[in-house]
């Protein structure tokens, strides 16, 4: 990932080859990119099934009483989590790449909603109506990218755990207020 994202950034994401990515990635092959990548595109959205399982891990492990944004809120602290320091710049220098280009913000945009979709099937599996379930997740996919934007833009600031808790009450307190 950290090959791709250097030369997507200094050479564009059109102009950079698999070939390229693999030589830069210690000497690999370009079937050996193919191995754990169906694209170059992808070797930017890698870790998506993980954070998946985790929110749907989390929201599974919500205590019984726990009202669907709870659960939900649980589920931020666990994707929150999972971002190291270390990964932060990561994110700095993947926002721009995806920003700068149409087929990377359309995957982008696709891994938001599977990231919804996850959030809601397991509050549907906990016995959340459909509407309720999809709102809330949705409330809560909308914070962590929130977050995430500017966890990713602000070195050495808080962790994205905070930061997702505090934008998930800010979107909650937004929701509230349209009455």
């Amino acid at each position: 990932m950290r090959a791709a994202l250097d030369l997507f950034t200094e050479q564009g994401y059109d102009a950079t080859t698999v070939s390229e990515i693999a030589a830069r990635a210690g000497g690999l092959s370009k079937m050996t990119f193919f191995r754990y990548f169906a694209d170059k595109r992808e070797v930017l959205f890698a870790g998506q099934e993980a954070h998946r399982q985790l929110v749907t891990d989390a929201i599974a492990a919500a205590p019984a009483p726990a009202t669907p944004l709870e659960a939900v809120a649980a589920a931020l602290g666990a994707l929150g989590g999972s971002f190291t320091e270390d990964r932060r710049d990561i994110g700095a220098r993947l926002l721009p790449v995806i920003a700068a280009n149409g087929e990377l913000r359309e995957r982008a945009v696709a891994k938001r909603a599977a990231l919804s979709e996850a959030m809601t099937a397991a509050l549907e599996q906990r016995g959340v109506p459909g509407l309720p379930a999809s709102l809330a997740a949705e409330l809560g996919t909308h914070a962590f990218y929130r977050a995430f934007a500017q966890w990713a833009g602000a070195a050495g600031g808080p962790p994205l755990t905070e930061l997702t808790q505090r934008a998930f009450g800010e979107v909650r307190a937004a929701a509230a207020s349209l009455g």
